[in-house]
């Protein structure tokens, strides 16, 4: 048997959305120690599927994981596995949970058959990546990823069928310092933007997008984002990449009901107000807000958190976390003495 075991990842947004520019998307993120999603396989003569656990909508984790597990078989040249999901993470949240499934998945299955999983190579055959290559990126090594992004020759309004792009590069990878932290508020609310819904509104945002945004997000990441984390200023990086959030919100703002989508907006707003939240926005389509702050603002962080949400007049749970300081964990047994990184 192997076990695969993957953060989830925050996605800050996208560098540019416009077709006047060269390259499109262009996706910053980190990759986070928690939430996790786990994954155990073993060989078989065909493809079974179980979730166990504490996992919120296992009937569609069960569609989805056989439908993975099906093509990672397929793929790898292997008759099936038995795949059994441990932990999941919160589906359409923002972080990242279909990449993670996917890639964990694929992995756990080529370790139990001790085969090279080449989880960048073979995700576009599973729909990961087609946009933003930070699920990959951070499913890969952790750490802050700004990838490259797509030709905006050719990633036009319509996306590519599935397997007919690269996973985009990555342009910048920086370990994240050991004291930063991430507040993660998720608002009770309907799930964020997915499959072809989410297909419908970035054709729309692509086709509206104001290229002067890009300019300006382009400046903030060259002199901002990218120097606060690689001299570990986590008030600048907080304030950076809310800023980049806020942007890419008037991109998204027709699509979804305002620069952030009810409630996150209020979410931010009061974390904003917050001292010991450095920079907050959504992730992704949320309904999942960051906060970034330090080990030494943690508890306060948390508390901030929790005030957002009364608020705004939600429920929703409150986690502070570290970032993932390295990728997937691949192991050949349930013995976590054997771990390794993957």
């Amino acid at each position: 048997m192997a076990r695969v075991s993957a953060g989830a990842r925050l996605h800050f947004g996208f560098c540019n959305l416009s077709l006047s520019h060269e390259r499109l998307y262009g996706a910053l993120g980190l990759g986070l120690a928690e939430p996790r999603v786990v994954v155990d396989a073993e060989p078989a003569a065909s493809v079974r599927v179980a979730v166990d656990g504490p996992t919120g909508g296992s009937d569609r984790i069960a569609v989805d994981v056989r439908e993975y597990a099906t093509l990672a078989a397929d793929l790898l040249g292997v008759e099936g596995a038995a795949v059994t999901v441990r932990e999941s993470l919160p589906r359409h949240a923002g972080l990242g949970s279909g990449t993670q499934l996917a890639a964990a998945t694929l992995a756990a299955v080529a370790a139990a058959y001790d085969r090279p999983a080449r989880v960048r190579e073979r995700a576009p055959v599973l729909g990961r990546g087609g946009r933003s290559g930070v699920g990959v990126a951070t499913f890969e090594d952790g750490g802050f990823v700004l990838d490259a992004g797509h030709p905006t020759a050719r990633f036009t309004t319509d996306r590519p069928a599935d397997g007919a792009w690269t996973v985009p590069p990555v342009a910048a990878r920086h370990p994240v310092p050991d004291d930063w932290r991430f507040l993660l508020v998720r608002p009770d609310a309907d799930p964020g933007r997915n499959g072809s819904d989410e297909d419908d509104a970035m054709r729309t945002a692509v086709e509206r997008a104001d290229p002067a945004l890009a300019d300006r997000i382009g400046g903030i990441v060259t002199r901002r984002v990218l120097p606060s984390i690689a001299t570990g200023n986590a008030e600048r990086f907080g304030a950076a990449v809310a800023e980049i959030g806020r942007l890419n919100g008037a991109w998204y703002a027709d699509e979804q009901g305002g620069v952030y989508r009810p409630p996150v907006g209020d979410v931010v707003a009061s974390l904003s107000a917050a001292a010991s939240v450095f920079g907050a926005g959504q992730s992704s389509w949320g309904p999942t807000v960051y906060g970034v702050t330090d080990a030494e603002h943690a508890d306060t962080a948390a508390e901030a958190g929790e005030r957002a949400l009364d608020e705004a007049g939600v429920s929703g749970t409150v986690s502070v976390v570290e970032a993932a300081r390295s990728g997937a964990m691949v192991r050949p047994s349930v013995d976590r003495s054997d771990e390794q990184q993957h």
